[in-house]
């Protein structure tokens, strides 16, 4: 019994050692100057809870991405991410507040990648909390980098990179991205095919087999990138928060005030 034990024990490790390989994306198109809008639905209800405003900037090698959702409750979700683009994609530093009501935890969470340095900022028992670590980050971080990583990598084989999550403390895991093939959509009477990616989160080690367990494993996030010389979002279904509720990210349509007269 005790030599099964610890065969399933080896097994298990070696497995989750084995996933917790991750891989730099090389750059095969390089962002420049982007502005976009978005919208936020809930999964359940279709109902828009919060527009999005996209912000990109480009200065030789260095790129900035700030994301920005403006909740109809007044909640905020604002992210920027800071990373080079010198053959690989690098994550720099990576800044994310979640505040109002649509979060249960506030956090207010910034990464210094170069320096491995990790700042978490949270409420408990209605006081205010600091979690300030050093940690040895991986050059596959791919936190604030996920939709610029997707328009990277392979549509044939699974990518596994690192991500960082605070709950509140700061946590490394992987996410493996597997390619699910081709899915239709159209646009007007125009029809295109867009590559759904499933992301998985891979906890290592015992904590993965304990999430698992205990039914606190987060849920796989959904996608869907048009591919081509200019690949681009079309939309995404996934968790914002721990144990938060599924939210749809789709590309907004612009609408226009009626004019009062003329043409």
């Amino acid at each position: 019994m005790k030599r099964r034990f610890a065969f399933a024990f080896l097994f298990i490790a070696g497995h989750f050692s084995a996933v917790l390989e991750g891989e730099s994306v090389t750059v095969r198109h390089a962002e420049g100057v982007v502005r976009g809008f978005l919208v936020l639905r809930s999964l359940q209800s279709g109902a828009v809870i919060a527009n999005g405003d996209l912000f990109q900037t480009t200065r030789g090698d260095r790129v900035t991405t700030r994301l920005v959702f403006h909740f109809r409750d007044g909640s905020l979700q604002d992210e920027t991410a800071v990373y080079s683009q010198r053959r690989q994609f690098r994550l720099l530093t990576d800044h994310l507040v979640q505040s109002g009501p649509s979060f249960p935890h506030p956090l207010d969470v910034s990464i210094d990648a170069t320096s491995g340095r990790v700042t978490v900022r949270y409420r408990d028992d209605g006081k205010d909390k600091v979690l300030d670590d050093r940690m040895e980050l991986p050059s596959d971080l791919a936190t604030g980098m996920l939709l610029t990583l997707l328009k990277n990598i392979s549509r044939d084989v699974p990518t596994t990179v690192s991500m960082l999550f605070a709950t509140p403390k700061p946590q490394l895991v992987k996410l493996v991205i597997t390619p699910m093939g081709p899915e239709p959509f159209s646009v007007g009477r125009a029809s295109y095919k867009a590559t759904r990616f499933n992301a998985r989160v891979v906890i290592g080690g015992l904590k993965g087999v304990l999430a698992k367990l205990v039914g606190k494993q987060p849920l796989d996030t959904s996608v869907w990138m048009l591919g081509g010389e200019a690949p681009g979002f079309v939309r995404s279904e996934g968790q914002f928060y721990k144990d938060g509720p599924v939210w749809r990210i789709e590309l907004a349509s612009p609408e226009y005030p009626r004019a009062s007269g003329g043409r």
